[in-house]
């Protein structure tokens, strides 16, 4: 007898999140914060003894979006910070795969992001202003982390990212600290500081 296949995952806090159709209610912070601190952006290679993991990233993203609009709803700054919470589950695929890979990829991303979403508190289709301002910040921080991290000559992460320049209030907005990889457990206390900070409104 051939045994089920199985599309769901148990994380640690003992949730166990359909993949497939993911309530809100088996998504916790913590399990977010444990698998974005675990996943590694640019698929590892990025200078330093420790990864650049998803989850500074996040940070990083989220750092900018908050230099850029400073009289922002702090639901959208929740937004930002957990723009790629469903790498917890799916990992960091790389862009040039994502594309391979098609459109059921993005519809599957989505879905788990809604069910994040619906979590917490955040309308599940954002705004089409914050949307776009999100993947601007998300295109700021890739410029940064390419030219400083990931080997990339500035004339060419202009081609894949943009020009940054005049897109930040001033050059130390993306602070060094924010671009130095940090250790697993480190960068997942700080990325859960964070969520503390943007959640308590709610």
């Amino acid at each position: 007898m051939q045994k089920p296949k199985r599309a769901w995952q148990r994380m640690l806090s003992g949730r166990r999140l359909d993949l497939l159709n993911p309530s809100p209610s088996d998504v916790e912070v913590e399990d977010i914060a444990h698998g974005l601190a675990r996943v590694a952006r640019w698929n590892g290679q990025t200078i330093g003894a420790h990864a650049f993991s998803v989850a500074q990233h996040s940070l990083l993203v989220e750092e900018i979006a908050a230099a850029r609009n400073l009289e922002w709803d702090r639901r959208w700054m929740l937004a930002t910070l957990l723009h790629d919470a469903p790498e917890y589950v799916v990992g960091d695929l790389i862009s040039p795969f994502k594309t391979a890979i098609g459109l059921d990829y993005k519809a599957f991303e989505l879905r788990l992001l809604a069910a994040i979403h619906a979590r917490f508190g955040i309308p599940q289709e954002l705004p089409s202003d914050v949307q776009y301002e999100i993947k601007l910040c998300d295109r700021v921080a890739a410029f940064f982390e390419a030219t400083r991290l990931a080997g990339f000559e500035e004339s060419e992460a202009i081609i894949y990212f943009g020009e940054p320049g005049g897109l930040l209030p001033d050059a130390t907005a993306v602070s060094l600290s924010a671009l130095t990889p940090l250790p697993a457990n480190e960068a997942q206390e700080k990325f859960l500081a964070r969520f503390r900070v943007l959640i308590e409104p709610f």
